[in-house]
This record gives C-alpha cells, sequence and structure tokens, in this order.
C-alpha cells in the first residue's frame, strides 16, 4: 500500500456536490483505505482566469494500484461527472489530480508524479497543509512552499465535505 494525496476541484454547477460525489466513489471504489478529507476551498481559477471560482479540496488515501491504475480510476470518476476535456484548465465538472504517490516519482506522456505543478498552487498546498502539517512535495516542505506564493492565490475555507 502507498500513501497518495489527490487533488479534486469543481467549477460548474452542483460544485459541492461533485466533489461529494468523487469522494464517495473513492471511498466504494475497493481500491483506496483510509480515506481522509480536507475542507472545501473557494479559489480563483488558474491558467485560463475567465471563468468560474473552484472549490478545491485534497484527499488522503492509500492504495495498491500502481500509478496508472489509480489515473484511471480517477479518469473514470471524472467521467462520470460529465467531465469532457475540451480547453486546457478550461470550465469542469470535475477535476481530479495525483498530486503525490508514496515513493513514486515518474515522468511519462501520461502521468507526472509528484506532480508538476502542484508546489506552485495554493489551491493545492493550503488544503494539502490542513491534513498534513508535516507534508512535503519533493524535498521542500509545503509551509515553505506556502510562503514562496504568498498572497497571490486567494484561498477562502467554504466548507466541510
Amino acid at each position: 500500500m502507498r500513501r497518495v494525496f489527490l487533488s479534486l476541484g469543481s467549477n460548474q454547477g452542483d460544485r459541492l456536490a461533485y466533489l461529494r460525489a468523487a469522494v464517495l466513489s473513492l471511498q466504494t471504489s475497493g481500491s483506496v483505505q483510509s480515506l481522509r478529507t480536507s475542507s472545501v476551498y473557494e479559489t480563483a481559477p488558474v491558467g485560463l482566469t475567465d471563468q468560474a471560482p473552484f472549490l478545491n479540496m485534497v484527499v488522503a488515501c492509500q492504495t495498491a494500484l500502481t500509478p496508472l491504475e489509480l489515473l484511471r480510476l480517477c479518469q473514470t470518476i471524472e467521467a462520470k461527472s460529465g467531465r469532457t476535456r475540451t480547453i486546457r484548465w478550461g470550465p469542469r465538472t470535475l477535476d481530479i489530480d495525483i498530486v503525490a504517490m508514496e515513493g513514486v516519482v515518474q515522468n511519462s506522456e501520461e502521468l507526472t508524479l509528484p506532480h508538476p505543478r502542484a508546489h506552485e498552487r495554493a489551491f493545492v498546498l493550503v488544503p494539502l497543509l490542513e491534513l498534513e502539517p508535516n507534508a512535503e512535495l519533493g524535498s521542500l516542505p509545503v509551509r515553505k512552499l506556502l510562503e514562496r506564493i504568498g498572497e497571490e492565490q486567494s484561498v477562502t475555507k467554504y466548507s466541510e465535505i
């Protein structure tokens, strides 16, 4: 079993319902255990900024799946929510990214781990820090990574899942 951090986000429709459904799908998949969730945060979009705000959260769990098997599970859950991939960083019902997987460093066309941009995204770092106060990405403490970002990215606590 490997420890995994997943980042979940939604900015279309009933955003909170999509996040709750994704957590339930993960819990009932039979492929992940010891699932814990952060609070839900409202955040401004990154990349393509002319769109609705996101709700974001982080899930910590354990899995025996390979990285690509976990990616497929996440994509299946996204598809069940009606996710379509038409515009990079565009609006979406649900986005699930694998942030990090214990003991895995991978760089392929399909998947890069740890996530190549997680360290610069407050919408990942704030909920990750809530779950794991001593978390590190790469070899740097998440607290330090957040200090580098500063106040430029707005992350506001929205609700509990």
